[in-house]
């Protein structure tokens, strides 16, 4: 598993939540080094956030799907949109969780995603 953020605190937490279960091969703080880490350890999962330097997440991921990665995909972010959700479906993610619910939805969205299906986080509704 390849883990990407520009956040080095997220980076340890993810890894200290995912590691038991899971090996993280390599991690990115940027869209541009998420391209190449991956490209060079073709891991079997990919998490990684939205809003990074060089390049987003979006941009990184339809890269990599331009190139022919089949890693499965698993964004988290703090954009509570469902225009976001609807981007990073676009370029065949299979996860879309909220930093806010990392703890509770981020394995389960991982292992839907191993199992070829979607999980999306609850999405709290938008100012009336």
């Amino acid at each position: 598993m390849v883990l990407a953020d520009d956040h080095q605190t997220i980076l340890e937490k993810l890894t200290r939540l995912l590691e038991p279960e899971y090996e993280i091969v390599g991690t990115a703080g940027d869209g541009q080094s998420l391209v190449t880490t991956v490209t060079q350890l073709r891991p079997e999962v990919l998490v990684t956030d939205i809003s990074m330097p060089i390049s987003t997440g979006i941009e990184a991921v339809s890269k990599l799907r331009n190139s022919g990665c089949s890693s499965k995909v698993v964004f988290l972010t703090v954009h509570n949109d469902p225009d976001y959700v609807r981007a990073c479906l676009a370029t065949g993610a299979s996860g879309y969780v909220l930093k806010a619910r990392m703890l509770c939805d981020l394995p389960h969205a991982i292992r839907e995603a191993l199992e070829g299906r979607i999980f999306v986080s609850p999405l709290s509704p938008g100012p009336s």
